[in-house]
């Protein structure tokens, strides 16, 4: 089988606040920037990777959730509990201090973790966390 991952999904409370950090923090271009029924959706990626995307989108779009379960969403995505991403840089020192000195909230510096690789932590505005690990 030749399978590749061609978009993930993160949720978004707030459009302008994701498209100012996956671009402007994190350089990410934007693709695709669509609003139907006031709802928002963003897909995003990194520059030169154009088979690889994230689509930021709203929660409430999910088909079939009660109000109930979209409050459970909306309080896991404040606890930054509810989506992850897990990225990767060559220079993971100075991703992190790039990112720390923007207005990315920070979870973990770069830290040697047990499981073999090193990483640090940041949560996007809408709690999304991101995990980005050095590649060698």
């Amino acid at each position: 089988m030749d399978i590749t991952i061609a978009s993930s999904f993160l949720p978004q409370n707030d459009p302008e606040a994701a498209t100012a950090f996956y671009r402007d923090t994190l350089g990410f271009e934007i693709r695709r920037d669509v609003g139907y029924q006031g709802m928002h959706w963003i897909t995003v990626g990194p520059a030169g990777q154009p088979e690889t995307s994230i689509v930021l989108f709203p929660p409430e779009a999910t088909p079939g959730l009660t109000d109930e379960e979209r409050r459970t969403i909306t309080e896991m995505m404040a606890k930054g509990t509810y989506g992850t991403v897990v990225l990767a840089t060559k220079d993971l020192d100075g991703t992190f201090e790039r990112l720390q000195a923007s207005d990315a909230e920070v979870v973990q510096e770069p830290t040697e973790q047990p499981y073999g690789v090193r990483d640090c932590a940041f949560r996007d505005p809408s709690g999304n966390l991101l995990r980005i690990q050095e590649q060698s």
